[in-house]
C-alpha cells in the first residue's frame, strides 16, 4: 500500500502461488499515517485500487473501517450482483502513484529477480529498498 505521493506505507509478503486478496485486510491494518495531533491514524480517507479488488469482501472490509473505496467496477460476466457502486473517476486518476511505486519496486533488481529464498530475507530486502526510497524522497541529494 502506498500514500498519495507513491511512498510505500505497508507491504505483506505472500507465497508465490497465494492470491494477494488473502492478505488484504492484514496489509490494511498495518498502515499507520501521521495525524494532525501527533497520533497515528490507521484509516485513510480513500482507498484506491484497480478492478482486481472489486469484490464484496474488500468493500465490506473497507466500509467497515469507514474508508471510501475508489475502485472501478468490473465489467462482463464477473460483475457481481447487487446495486451498482458509486465510483469517482477523478479520484481514480490518482492511482498512478500506486503504479509508480510498483514500477519503482520492479526497478530494484534484487527484488524483481527474487534472489532470496527465505521469506525473512525477502522482507528485509523490500524494507531496505522502501527505506532507501523514503530517505531519497524526504532529503534528495546527488548520492545514490
Amino acid at each position: 500500500m502506498t500514500d498519495g505521493a507513491g511512498l510505500p506505507l505497508a507491504f505483506t509478503l505472500t507465497a508465490g502461488q497465494r492470491h494477494e486478496m488473502t492478505t488484504f485486510e492484514r496489509t490494511l491494518k498495518a498502515v499507520r499515517l501521521s495525524g494532525l495531533q501527533g497520533r497515528l491514524r490507521t484509516r485513510p480517507k480513500h482507498l484506491a485500487s484497480d478492478k482486481a479488488y472489486s469484490y464484496r469482501p474488500v468493500f465490506a472490509c473497507v466500509r467497515g473501517r469507514r474508508i471510501r473505496p475508489v475502485i472501478p467496477p468490473r465489467k462482463g460476466r464477473n460483475m457481481g450482483q447487487g446495486r451498482p457502486r458509486t465510483f469517482d473517476p477523478n479520484l481514480s486518476r490518482r492511482r498512478n502513484a500506486i503504479k509508480r511505486c510498483v514500477g519503482w519496486l520492479k526497478g530494484c533488481r534484487s527484488i524483481v529477480t527474487r534472489h532470496e529464498t527465505l521469506a525473512v530475507t525477502s522482507a528485509a530486502t523490500v524494507t531496505l529498498a522502501v527505506l532507501h526510497q523514503c530517505l531519497q524522497t524526504l532529503s534528495p541529494s546527488d548520492r545514490t
